[in-house]
């Protein structure tokens, strides 16, 4: 079913409340990602950061995220994903004030990291409670709802550094007005329930049963009782699993795919586009306030090609559109090469930039992007599946960072052109990868999958026509 016609026929009121409060922690998630792309202009100016200080300045929140994430994986368990998210957004508040307020690079990046900790848990748990509050048929539409308010909050914060790139303060009212979301977030978990998952985790399988019956209360085909005993059995499962249990040979190749994607997603370089995409223009010779003007044009064009892979993916499937995507930004990682390689195209075509910008955020958007988020949540067996999904979500972050706090340092020992090189290799490798490795796990069953990936299809088959 696709996102359009699944919003159309479930209209219950507390699920879309639900589920948009908690994609306000993929808009923080977003909002971050972006904001400091426009920021870190005048907080180079303001704090004289030098080349090395600004990749910290970026990267010290990934290294947050990394912390955040894995912290999260414990608390939502044992405190809950609905109060989770009620601190991670309390703490990213007072990391955006704090943030603003800052006076020096120190105490820029320490709050950096505090507001690291509340998008990591927010890009684990947001996703993680949405699946768990969504009825089955609606779950992928919801889930990828989230990736959506991801992008928008990209967009956001470049709107938010346009309009504030010549207003007295500049980056301090940028990464400052970051607290407003992160506080809908805390107050707006406060007005919705546990998810039905947690609440038969911690035994309390009535107020199960209650929050379920609210959640489906417009849904003619709902089956309660199976719902429950479904959450039931698979919370059974679950209790007998242990992280050792990623190595085993049926989940190992699968772990593989998850974490293949997971560094991939972020070695081919996109959040160097985000963090850096005004830094890259204005090296084109536009002004700093033409860089970030521009760099609106990339927020646009990442949420637009979202929003079509959400209305695509049910249709043509995961791998076309992943296929299709690699090959795209990869196309575009060898045209940002080729501009700053040849000087003629620099002075002749200025242009070309902004269009290698956008054909990447365009490719990304519509395969990487959302395909990374939505396959490791199909790929998994239920009984390991928060486990595998948790290490693919570390390694995500991890790669974040080793991309985001090297790009300068790169650029510098290798220049802009072989920098963006290295990303097309990167994107070559990753194309034969997915094409080799990476199965379509639209409308299939985990059992099919995990034949495929497991080499037992032909052993069961045999098995099959023997009886």
């Amino acid at each position: 079913m696709g996102f359009v016609q699944e919003m159309r026929t479930n209209g219950n009121g507390l699920l879309w409340r639900a589920s948009a409060v908690a994609a306000i922690g993929g808009l923080l998630f977003g909002y971050d990602t972006g904001v400091v792309s426009g920021a870190i202009l005048y907080i180079q100016k303001d704090l004289h950061a030098n080349s090395t200080e600004q990749e910290w300045i970026i990267a010290v929140l990934l290294l947050g995220a990394m912390l955040g994430a894995i912290i999260s994986g414990w608390t939502a368990d044992r405190f809950s994903r609905k109060w989770t998210k009620v601190v991670s957004g309390s703490v990213y508040v007072i990391g955006a004030i704090g943030c603003a307020l800052s006076f020096s690079v120190p105490m820029l990046m320490g709050f950096r990291f505090l507001l690291g900790l509340a998008v990591g848990a927010a890009s684990f748990v947001s996703p993680l409670y949405i699946s768990e509050v969504a009825p089955p048929k609606a779950r992928g539409g919801l889930v990828s709802f989230n990736q959506l308010a991801v992008t928008s909050g990209i967009l956001l914060s470049y709107l938010v550094d346009f309009a504030f790139q010549n207003v007295p303060g500049t980056w301090r009212w940028m990464l400052g007005l970051a607290a407003i979301p992160g506080l809908a977030l805390a107050i707006g978990m406060l007005t919705v329930p546990h998810t039905p998952r947690w609440l038969v985790q911690r035994g309390r399988n009535d107020e199960a049963r209650g929050v379920l019956e609210r959640l489906r209360s417009n849904d003619d085909d709902a089956d309660v009782d199976g719902e429950l005993q479904e959450i039931e059995d698979v919370s059974k499962q679950e209790k007998n699993t242990r992280l050792r249990d990623l190595l085993s040979r049926t989940v190992r190749p699968l772990l593989l795919i998850g974490v293949a994607l997971a560094a991939f997603q972020q070695l081919v370089g996109v959040n160097t586009v985000i963090y850096y995409a005004p830094t890259i223009l204005k090296s084109t010779g536009l002004t700093n306030n033409g860089s970030v003007a521009q760099t609106v044009f990339v927020g646009v064009t990442n949420v637009v090609f979202t929003v079509l892979a959400v209305l695509l993916v049910d249709r043509v499937g995961r791998r076309p559109l992943l296929l299709t995507g690699t090959a795209g930004l990869t196309v575009a990682l060898a045209l940002l090469g080729l501009y700053f390689l040849v000087p003629a195209v620099q002075h002749g075509a200025p242009w070309l930039a902004l269009v290698a910008l956008l054909l990447f955020m365009a490719s990304f958007a519509i395969g990487l992007g959302p395909v990374f988020w939505l396959m490791i949540s199909e790929i998994f067996p239920i009984g390991i599946k928060s486990k595998a999904m948790s290490v693919s979500t570390v390694v995500n972050w991890l790669a974040n960072f080793v991309v985001a706090g090297t790009f300068l340092t790169v650029t510098h020992a290798i220049t802009q052109q072989g920098t963006f090189f290295l990303y097309t290799g990167i994107g070559v490798v990753a194309f034969l990868f997915f094409a080799r490795k990476v199965p379509e796990t639209a409308n299939r069953s985990l059992e099919d999958i995990q034949e495929e990936l497991t080499g037992d299809r032909g052993e069961r088959q045999e098995a099959r026509q023997s009886a």
